[in-house]
């Protein structure tokens, strides 16, 4: 399995995608082979596609959305990887996604929650919130990415492979500045000391060597530990970890009181209902949430209708 699992990590590699495509596919792919005794996938086919797709949905009872992302990684493996064009992968059936309404805050929720958010946990939680990032997004910016006199954070290949620029809150911009400064510091410290590599983005680390030791393309929220690379033998800091965003912004929510289930992303829905309440218009939020499709960003109008469609209840009007 191991030849197939390079073959895999060196096509997924080729076409750019994100190193969290890579992982998930790379896991589903494994899971699949292994699944059906070690088989090589060139030897299965529907049936066996079929299969593993039901056992999913029946023995594991994974959501949809788990299910279709193990059925796009096993046509990745057979139409891009193993190069086999078969028809009957487009006639595999994809599970129907829930519809459901994203969870939003009212202002003072908000509020409550980034009260209570201190540190770096904090100033992430503030830029998911003021600028509608994605909790990655916002992870993995570097600090060429922040234009503090613009008032502007540049998103490099989010979603869809897609670079976009979105607001810098006015209020942030003295506490990110602050940050960055000590940030840089930091990473002064650690070029003495031998390290202050960062890890590039595919090809520009061949392209431009040395730029992975330049301060406009280190993280903009490193993390605490420097470790050694296993393929370069470089020391370097990683960006700091989703986990201890995740677990500042649901330990806040639940210290304010609040029993709507909060996320880090419950913050980037309620930046796009905000902003439709205050009257902006809904293509401006499409482009600063980097949404491909208009109807995507439409879900938020039907949170703002309160009631039901807005409709005001007969037992409001009783004397």
């Amino acid at each position: 399995m191991s030849r197939l699992i390079e073959r895999v990590r060196a096509t997924i590699r080729t076409r750019h995608y994100s190193p969290s495509t890579e992982k998930a596919y790379v896991t589903w792919i494994r899971r699949f082979v292994r699944f059906h005794g070690l088989r090589h996938p060139a030897t299965m086919g529907q049936t066996e596609v079929s299969a593993y797709l039901t056992h999913l949905a029946t023995e594991e009872k994974v959501a949809a959305s788990t299910q279709n992302q193990a059925l796009s990684a096993i046509m990745f493996l057979y139409r891009e990887v193993l190069d086999l064009d078969l028809p009957w992968l487009d006639e595999l059936v994809r599970a129907r996604r829930p519809a459901r309404m994203p969870t939003v805050l009212s202002t003072e929720e908000v509020e409550a929650v980034l009260g209570r958010i201190g540190g770096v946990p904090g100033l992430v939680a503030q830029l998911l919130y003021g600028s509608g990032l994605r909790l990655m997004e916002a992870l993995r910016m570097r600090a060429q990415d922040v234009d503090l006199v613009r008032g502007e954070l540049m998103v490099r290949q989010g979603k869809g492979q897609k670079d976009r620029v979105t607001v810098l809150p006015a209020r942030l911009r003295g506490a990110l500045a602050e940050h960055l400064e000590r940030v840089q510091q930091q990473h002064h410290r650690d070029l003495e000391e031998g390290a202050g590599c960062v890890a590039m983005p595919r090809g520009l680390a061949t392209k431009y060597p040395r730029a992975m030791r330049e301060w406009r393309w280190q993280w903009v929220f490193p993390g605490r530990r420097i470790f050694r690379d296993r393929e370069t033998g470089e020391r370097r800091r990683h960006h700091l970890h989703q986990t201890s965003v995740q677990r500042a912004v649901t330990d806040a929510a639940r210290s304010a009181g609040i029993t709507k289930r909060v996320t880090c992303h419950t913050l980037r829905h309620s930046f796009a209902t905000h902003l439709l309440a205050a009257g902006y218009d809904i293509r401006t939020i499409q482009e600063l949430l980097g949404h491909r499709d208009v109807t995507t960003t439409m879900i938020y109008t039907h949170v703002l209708n309160k009631g039901g469609a807005g409709v005001r209840s007969p037992l409001d009007d009783l004397g």
